[in-house]
């Protein structure tokens, strides 16, 4: 499928079921207003079933190419061709001219007529759309790169976004926004300690796609985070740092070689649960104009989509083509990209058939989890949809590891201060038993966060009683309302001395709780030295400084970041933090405050726990959280003796163990205030 070079040409090969006819556009140059060639597909000698194919000689990489169908617009009985519009192909590795791009304009219906139907226009799009690029996949030296395959209790992953990460003037990035920026911040990530690079959507998208404008400033809003997919084996044209059209492929690939000659893996964030078609009333790009009835899921009013998503389509995931198509391009992402992984975005979907039903064992979902090329890279879960469906602890197949979207929550609300949260906080920190065992699963399916993209920042988490989306043009309605935030005293930024110390040492609480869990950590970026997004909780149309990461934050948040550096470096010091089954009875003891097995359903907010493990390291470890708006006596195991490594009242991590506070087996321990500390106990 797509375009291929092979025997002194290009093969082309393109799905459609319904189509009368097909024409393949060949372009002399990417940036061509017009096709100087149309080579108009004979059903008898260029279909097959039905993919239509043909093989063009003479061509070689970078051509550049699209297509026309003809078929049916019948969108009472859900088929939607359009012979008028360009349309790309699915398969398609590189796109260029994507900057010509403008969905919002081209959609042509009046946005005060909701369900009015003018998604068909006899208007030629043609100078307004990308073109494909044919790739030439044997083309880059990959210098021997081979799979990182870290170990799931090994793995520390950071969320990032490619362009925000450096785009900003404090970065000193000479390639600001790109993949060869991300190249740039590898000894810092390294220095850091994080082992997996998550990458927010790389996939082609539109960032020009939306209407709306910032009411603060009356600037049009863009797609900053590409949750919008065009084409899906295309690494996004924006993110290269030349213009030379198709190099964003090669500036991809050197950036994964370069994280893997780091030790770092790369992980993308890929969105098979929708398109960027959108609804009705939105652009025919691919998928629309070449089966809309197979691609996506329709309404039982056919004109319509089922939307689960929340953005106006849903991808019939299920359908054997569709399965197909996302299996061929996951394939393609770790074989000829070189990916270790991916978070599937609003991945219940997934498990939908064509009415929009669960099913129990979903076939694409067990089809990924076994197939031979994905079955050694990581599987994430967005385990919910955006249709009410929940599936965390519940997601099928025990390979798929899933956001713990109960670890952010009652961490938050622990460190908040609710009252009756230490037994929730107990189940987190001990690897979320209650909601995997029950499956067979196993610490290691719950990638535990405090704070992802979708959401405040950690500063802001620290700062802000109530979201401010202001910027965002739609009157507040949009984000989460419950963050389970608090502010300390004053709402967003503050001159207080002791409001600002308060924030801090619940910033470290977080961290600290984060690499204290077993499970998998996930860190946002930039939460390590203080990012804020002003209180604005869903950002995705903030292309700007309200997004970017300030790096001159590093300079006077130094002290969070290196405690974050020192707390990941503790959790690899300790295996028995990361191990991959729940802990035995044998090995955690909790107590209160006075050293008895705790109330549970008391209101309490402290909690301490006794780690005795049973591996070959014998680490013996004392955690004590205090959530209470006063300081707490806990008296210590009866061991050895005590030495302090965390106190979040301090200044920093101690690591050096002749540096370190001693307690006598026994003593009582002030715990101040909203703190945290952590004792190890030699063997």
């Amino acid at each position: 499928m797509g375009a291929w070079l092979q025997n002194g040409g290009i093969n082309f090969a393109l799905f459609s079921r319904h189509a009368r006819a097909v024409e393949l556009l060949l372009y002399a140059a990417p940036d061509a207003p017009r096709h100087h060639l149309c080579i108009e597909l004979d059903p008898a000698a260029h279909r097959t079933g039905d993919i239509w194919h043909v093989w063009v000689g003479g061509l070689s990489a970078g051509q550049a190419y699209a297509y026309h169908l003809n078929g049916p617009y019948q969108p009472e009985s859900g088929q939607r061709y359009n012979r008028h519009k360009l349309l790309l192909d699915p398969y398609a590795t590189a796109l260029a001219g994507t900057q010509r791009w403008d969905f919002a304009h081209a959609r042509g219906y009046d946005p005060d007529s909701p369900r009015e139907d003018l998604s068909f226009s006899r208007k030629d799009n043609e100078s307004q759309m990308a073109r494909c690029l044919v790739s030439s996949p044997d083309s880059f030296d990959w210098q021997c790169d081979r799979p990182l395959r870290h170990r799931w209790q090994e793995t520390i992953i950071y969320e990032t976004h490619v362009r925000g990460l450096t785009i900003h003037p404090s970065s000193g990035a000479s390639c600001p926004g790109t993949f060869l920026g991300v190249i740039e911040k590898i000894p810092y990530l390294q220095e850091l300690g994080i082992t997996s690079l998550e990458l927010m959507p790389v996939q082609e998208f539109n960032e020009r796609e939306l209407m709306l404008h910032n009411p603060l400033n009356g600037e049009r809003l863009r797609n900053y985070w590409g949750y919008s997919s065009v084409a899906f084996f295309a690494p996004r044209e924006g993110y290269s740092s030349q213009t030379q059209p198709g190099c964003q492929t090669d500036e991809f690939k050197t950036m994964v070689r370069e994280l893997h000659l780091a030790n770092i893996e790369v992980i993308l964030d890929i969105v098979f649960n929708h398109t960027a078609e959108g609804d009705e009333r939105g652009p025919t790009l691919n998928f629309r104009g070449l089966d809309n009835k197979i691609y996506y899921l329709l309404d039982d009013e056919p004109r319509y989509y089922r939307n689960f998503t929340g953005c106006g389509n849903t991808f019939n995931c299920n359908h054997p083509v569709v399965r197909d198509y996302i299996l061929d391009c996951l394939r393609y992402w770790v074989l000829e990209m070189h990916i270790d992984g991916f978070r599937f975005d609003l991945a219940s979907v997934m498990a939908r058939d064509k009415h929009g039903v669960l099913q129990a064992n979903p076939p694409l979902l067990e089809h990924i989890a076994e197939d031979p090329i994905l079955r050694d890279v990581k599987l994430i879960a967005e385990a919910w949809d955006a249709a009410g469906v929940y599936q965390v602890g519940h997601f099928p197949g025990r390979r798929w590891s899933e956001w713990n979207a109960h670890y952010r929550d009652d961490v938050r609300r622990f460190w908040r201060g609710d009252p009756g949260m230490r037994a929730a906080l107990a189940s987190r920190l001990c690897g979320s038993a209650d909601i995997y065992q029950h499956s067979d699963k196993t610490p290691l399916n719950s990638i535990n966060f405090v704070t992802c993209h979708d959401g405040f920042t950690l500063n802001d988490l620290v700062s802000y009683a109530c979201k401010h989306n202001e910027a965002n043009g739609e009157q507040g309605r949009d984000g989460a309302m419950e963050n389970y935030s608090a502010n300390y005293g004053e709402e967003g930024p503050t001159e207080s001395a002791g409001i600002q110390r308060l924030r801090q040492r619940q910033m470290k609480n977080f961290i600290a709780t984060l690499m204290l869990s077993r499970g998998v950590p996930m860190l946002l970026g930039g939460d390590e030295f203080g990012r804020t997004q002003d209180g604005n909780n869903n950002a995705y149309c903030q292309d700007n400084e309200c997004s970017w990461y300030d790096w001159a934050l590093l300079k006077s948040h130094r002290v969070m970041h290196d405690f974050t550096r020192d707390m990941i470096s503790l959790r690899k010091r300790y295996p028995v933090l990361s191990e991959e089954q729940f802990y035995r009875a044998d090995e955690l003891v909790w107590f209160d405050s006075n050293g008895r097995y705790p109330d549970w359903s008391a209101a309490d907010r402290s909690i301490g726990c006794h780690i005795l493990s049973t591996n070959e390291h014998k680490e013996q470890l004392c955690l004590i959280f205090n959530a209470e708006t006063c300081s707490v006596d806990f008296q210590l195991p009866d061991m050895n003796e005590w030495h302090l490594i965390v106190d979040t009242c301090a200044s920093s991590v101690n690591l050096i163990k002749d540096e370190m506070k001693t307690m006598k087996a026994g003593e009582v321990v002030t715990v101040e205030a909203h703190s945290l500390q952590l004792l190890v106990s030699d063997p």
